[in-house]
């Protein structure tokens, strides 16, 4: 997309400048007065709580508990409670409160004497291009290393620099110029001389969030940087041909295969950096009409279900902390008035972009970028079809089905081809129990001992006791949407010790509630255990089960089963606290079977 155009003229007369528009310096406190009461004391009450934190050491021994323990937190959560300490005092001092420059300061020279800004997890990450853990168990300082939170590290000191750099100067002009020899070392540097980190895509092509989210840190990075304006073009003319290998790896339909919840760090990130392109260009470079960045920026419209609840298939959370003012952005830019009262509505503190990973920009952009004082409701949701993706969403008479196809090797993959999801009266009843806390095993060759992971623990049988298998060869076959659901035959998504000749899937949702139709053929006779997992704690009748709002009917002749799963994974439990119910129905070992079930809610006859 980017190659199309003409890059070079439009970034002939850049006006970096023009940045002061979206992150306003100290010094203009016009802009900073305007700031919302309730923004104001949240930051300053913030900045008051971690006055009394001190700047927590990063160890050496905790980075190296990821390659002992497999522990990421070790690491962490004393990089990450740096970072966001820092930001605090920065917008403190910005809105006047002079007593946390000191703050700043400290933070400043704390993130400048780390030896690496690279997360540990990234140090030794199996992704092939990054360093290998048998020989960099520990950082190399002499071989700075790119992942997701250095871009991000050298994107907040840019603009605590943009916002604070004359009262560091007033202190001593060596801050901001340390600002800048470590920004240009450990990023920009290695960003335009090295080709070999793999979300590049000089050397690996399929590429996956990493690559527009670090671009658009770098971006905003070099744009806030004191260089010579003739190096700023190259720079991002380097970075629009790594967004477009990037967006070749994206379908049409502008779906994320890693769960709408990454759409904060995909295509949230790609607005990210066009609203960039946008501002230094002075409009001469605007994208808002490409047919697949618009797919890619409404996708969580598509994918929204009501309440904050989410379809989540993969490595995504059912209840996904959305970058709502990014979402309110985008349906501005696009003309879609739906996706920006989904973002307007989903729009929490602006501190609250702190909460995860310290995203400096967007907390700024939230704060200048406010919602309507009458904002509209998010419209209800509408049924959605991605034929790329292979996601279907069907919306019926107060019941909701999402269903998809798919492979096994999607990026942030659960081994869930023909999986669905089924909500009633806008709460999730059957349910994909989504993502746990990282640690050293979410992407490494132990992903599939993970229980969240695996298809035993997603809606889709069991042939001869064997699960689906990961990888981009086990994926669905002859694929079909229909008015109401989704057609397709899973048996590619088993291997071949399963003994399946086909099994033929089909999904409908009616006005009068739920039907899955499953025909199974095998080479010989064998057994067949379907697995649904429910929020609700189910009740047994013959043939049928009732949990929570929902009434299943099944062959009578089952055997029926149920087990606790408890959720006892913090991140999980932010959607689903407590515990889940895994439901197994065993049929009697045959040659060939079939399935006909039915879910209605429970006041339905």
């Amino acid at each position: 997309m980017f190659s199309e155009c003409k890059l070079n003229p439009a970034f002939a007369a850049l006006r970096p400048e023009a940045l002061s528009a979206l992150y306003p310096d100290a010094e203009d406190q016009a802009a900073w007065q305007g700031v919302s009461p309730a923004g104001k004391e949240e930051i300053l009450r913030e900045a008051q709580r971690y006055a009394s934190l001190p700047y927590p050491m990063r160890k050496a021994t905790d980075f190296l508990a990821f390659v002992r323990t497999g522990s990421r937190q070790a690491d962490e959560d004393p990089y990450f409670f740096r970072r966001r300490k820092l930001c605090v005092a920065a917008l403190a001092c910005c809105l006047g409160a002079e007593a946390y420059l000191d703050d700043v300061i400290d933070g400043v020279w704390c993130v400048c004497e780390e030896s690496s800004w690279v997360i540990s997890a990234h140090n030794v990450n199996p992704i092939p291009g990054a360093p290998p853990s048998a020989e960099y168990p520990l950082p190399d300082i002499g071989r700075p290393y790119i992942d997701l939170f250095s871009a991000q590290t050298a994107m907040i000191l840019s603009l605590i620099r943009r916002l604070l750099g004359r009262r560091l100067d007033g202190v001593a002009p060596i801050l901001t110029r340390r600002i800048e020899d470590e920004i240009r070392r450990r990023v920009l540097t290695p960003f335009m001389e090295n080709d070999d980190f793999w979300w590049m895509g000089f050397r690996r092509k399929d590429l996956c969030n990493w690559t527009p989210w670090i671009v658009s840190n770098v971006m905003l990075s070099a744009c806030l940087y004191p260089q010579d304006r003739d190096a700023l073009p190259a720079l991002l003319v380097r970075a629009c041909g790594m967004l477009d290998r990037w967006l070749d790896c994206v379908p049409e339909d502008g779906g994320c295969d890693e769960g709408v919840g990454y759409w904060n760090m995909a295509g949230g990130a790609l607005l990210d950096c066009l609203e960039l392109l946008e501002t230094v260009t002075g409009s001469r470079l605007a994208f808002w009409e490409n047919s697949k960045i618009r797919n890619i920026l409404s996708f969580p419209r598509k994918a929204a279900l009501g309440g904050g609840w989410f379809v989540n298939f993969a490595d995504c959370d059912a209840r996904p902390v959305m970058a709502g003012e990014r979402l309110q952005l985008a349906g501005e830019k696009l003309g879609d008035p739906a996706l920006a009262a989904l973002g307007a509505f989903l729009r929490g503190p602006a501190l609250s972009q702190l909460s995860d990973v310290p995203h400096f920009s967007r907390l700024l952009r939230a704060l200048f970028h406010p919602a309507p004082e009458s904002a509209a409701a998010p419209a209800a949701p509408e049924d959605a079809w991605l034929p790329d993706l292979q996601l279907r969403v069907i919306h019926r008479a107060g019941m909701t089905l999402c269903c998809k196809g798919g492979h096994n090797g999607e990026s942030h993959n659960h081994n869930d081809v023909g999986s669905f999801m089924l909500y009633a009266e806008g709460q999730p009843e059957i349910v994909d129990a989504g993502c746990m806390r990282y640690t050293a095993a979410t992407f490494s060759d132990r992903r599939y001992t993970l229980w969240n992971t695996r298809s035993a623990y997603h809606n889709v049988p069991l042939v001869n006791g064997c699960e689906q298998l990961p990888g981009r060869g086990f994926a669905a076959r002859d694929m079909r949407s229909l008015p109401d659901g989704l057609a397709l035959d899973m048996a590619g998504a088993y291997g071949p010790e399963a003994g399946l000749r086909a099994l033929q899937r089909e999904m409908t949702l009616s006005c009068d509630g739920f039907t899955l139709r499953d025909r199974i053929q095998m080479w010989g006779r064998g057994r067949v255990q379907w697995v649904f997992l429910l929020r609700n704690e189910p009740a047994f009748g013959p043939g049928e089960l009732a949990a929570g709002s929902i009434r299943m009917r099944f062959p009578a002749q089952w055997q029926a089963a149920a087990e606790a799963v408890p959720v006892e994974d913090p991140r999980m439990a932010g959607s689903f606290p407590g515990r889940l119910w895994r439901v197994c129905l065993t049929a009697p070992e045959a040659e060939s079977l079939s399935l006909e079930l039915t879910v209605r809610k429970k006041d339905d006859p």
